[in-house]
């Protein structure tokens, strides 16, 4: 009828069942490609039923959708911070991922205009996301079961890339194009451990650890095994030496902060999952590591102000070593290409950053740290790039800003070819920075990182919701959402039942969000009173840490006033208790 206003609810559904692999074809013996399902193909028989499913449980999935995005958004973070957050989740939404038959998740490093960017799970792209571990964290642990079933070679060595189908036999030993063989990734195979350990902690299933301990043991034993043809740990004593590839596609030699923070943080994880299996054998070992190791980076890979590479360039030795002097010997100057030495590079505490968010004893010295991450901030945070200069990719021009990859401060010996993308931004790593720029006390200093990114993403000169690297959408960006458990400084340890609540701001009221595998809600503190909402799921807990709290007056759990108060040393201890819906402290 004329002037009629109606309202009518409608999806876009489709349904192409099968996925090939299109860029590095994979025939049978009959010469046709070898297929597998889309996992949304085994939930739904085609696009009508997946239109029908929505729109029947429209309101339900509206609901949930709707609670996540009011608990994200209404926030106290910084607005720069949630958009910063907002645009790491869409990359789940995007072609860079997908979802194998066995539902399993799968991802490229990005997404170009016609296939994926740089296939495989890419151990050390995938290192910095941060978002599925907590949100979708049987997800993730997917990813670590496929990384373990398929990407562990008999010596312990990884691939870090896993081609599809998942079980091709002839990508094993993963060799290029032209017959040169893929070296092992170190801070990717040291980040497997890394993120076995946090999946452990954020869902505190015993079994789930004990299943793949040996094959953890194995990937970690390879950085000083004999059959280790790139000698990371030669010596045995800790300290990382030989040929070192890593996630700026070329390698360094010797011991650096960056990837010796990798090694070290590995270490260290596998300590406690070794003390946590009664695996005396192993605690000892990796301990003995860890100790030696750290006593050789506080006393040798810091300089006063920033931790650095330890590596003579002038020396041939290393090129020669490795048969390598073709590409990483300058005959121009004489001296090795594509290392940090004495530079002052953005991901040089990345160990530390990953120890912060999952609860392990740190890799690095906290004084050294702290004087580290404000030097990084004053030496590679520009904000206009209008006079510098860039001879790598651009993804900040004119008067945009950024923190660049590695600079040389005055003093400071540059090479004349130094580490790869050096003068490139790159915002994965520039929210890494942010999150220890907040957990050292820096905040202003954050929000001008992530402020600074942002602007280059405002709509008007780029897509606010596709962070770019090699490739659009790109995972590396997924680093932002770890500046939630920063902030509020939240770390799950479900194996102790236990959580960590510590904001990093002091202003009230304070509001966040928290998530682990079995329940996700909101963390308040308003002046005298912390709430922790349970938005979906349950959890179980015996224990809170609550650093800031002075002093507990109460504490109710569900409706029920708990009587008895033990609150020493920081942590409220009230038993064991599956919490459906709400915990309220009255502090001081």
């Amino acid at each position: 009828m004329p002037n009629e206003k109606k309202s009518v609810r409608f999806v876009l559904s489709w349904n192409i069942p099968y996925c090939y692999n299109y860029w590095s074809p994979l025939k049978d013996e009959n010469g046709k490609d070898i297929v597998w399902k889309n996992y949304y193909a085994t939930l739904f028989e085609n696009s009508f039923d997946s239109a029908k499913y929505s729109l029947e449980n429209w309101d339900y999935l509206f609901e949930k959708t709707n609670d996540f995005h009011n608990a994200l958004y209404s926030s106290t973070l910084e607005e720069s911070f949630k958009q910063a957050i907002g645009s790491a989740m869409s990359v789940l939404k995007s072609p860079t991922v997908s979802r194998l038959e066995d539902g399993s998740l799968y991802g490229f490093e990005g997404s170009n205009a016609t296939d994926g960017s740089c296939e495989g799970l890419c151990q050390h792209v995938w290192n910095y996301a941060y978002v599925c571990c907590y949100l979708f964290p049987d997800l993730e642990r997917s990813i670590r079961e496929n990384e373990f079933k398929y990407g562990v070679l008999e010596t312990g060595e990884t691939v870090f890339r896993l081609p599809l189908p998942l079980n091709r036999k002839e990508f094993v030993n993963m060799f290029t194009n032209d017959g040169t063989k893929f070296r092992p990734a170190l801070d990717g195979q040291m980040g497997d451990v890394i993120k076995a350990y946090r999946e452990w902690k954020l869902s505190g299933d015993r079994s789930w650890l004990s299943q793949y301990w040996e094959t953890i043991k194995k990937v970690l034993d390879f950085t000083f095994s004999d059959e280790n043809d790139q000698h990371w740990d030669e010596n045995r004593d800790g300290v990382l030496d030989g040929r070192q590839h890593h996630t700026l596609d070329i390698d360094i030699f010797g011991p650096s902060a960056w990837l010796e923070g990798f090694y070290l943080a590995a270490l260290k994880c596998a300590c406690e999952m070794a003390e946590y299996l009664d695996d005396n054998e192993a605690f000892l070992k990796y301990n003995e590591l860890f100790e030696s190791g750290y006593r050789y980076t506080k006393e040798n890979l810091f300089n006063g102000d920033y931790f650095i590479q330890k590596i003579n360039i002038k020396d041939k030795y290393p090129a020669e070593k490795y048969n390598c002097c073709d590409l990483f010997w300058n005959t121009e100057y004489n001296e090795l290409s594509y290392q940090i030495s004495e530079g002052c590079f953005i991901d040089q505490l990345c160990g530390q950053w990953h120890s912060i968010l999952c609860g392990f004893e740190k890799p690095f010295d906290d004084e050294q740290a702290k004087a580290a991450v404000l030097s990084i901030y004053k030496n590679n945070y520009i904000s206009s790039m209008r006079d510098f200069t860039n001879p790598w990719r651009l993804f900040a021009i004119n008067d945009e800003g950024g923190t660049v990859m590695c600079t040389y401060p005055e003093g400071s010996d540059k090479p004349n070819v130094p580490i790869a993308y050096c003068e490139e931004v790159m915002s994965g790593f520039e929210y890494e920075l942010a999150g220890l720029l907040i957990y050292y006390g820096f905040i202003n200093e954050a929000i001008n990182v992530v402020n600074t990114v942002r602007e280059r993403y405002n709509g008007k000169n780029r897509n606010p919701f596709n962070d770019i690297e090699c490739g659009s959408n790109y995972v590396r960006s997924m680093a932002a959402f770890a500046l939630i458990p920063i902030i509020s400084g939240f770390v799950a340890d479900i194996p102790k039942q236990t959580l960590t609540f510590n904001p990093k701001i002091s202003t009230t009221p304070f509001k966040s969000i928290w998530s682990v595998s079995s329940a996700w809600g909101e963390f308040c503190v308003n002046e005298n009173q912390i709430i922790i909402n349970i938005k979906s799921g349950n959890i179980t807990l015996k224990n809170l840490v609550l650093p800031f709290a002075k002093t507990i007056d109460s504490c109710n759990i569900d409706g029920e006033d708990i009587e008895e108060i033990n609150f020493e040393s920081n942590v409220l201890s009230f038993g064991r208790r599956n919490i459906k819906n709400k915990i309220i402290i009255n502090f001081r």
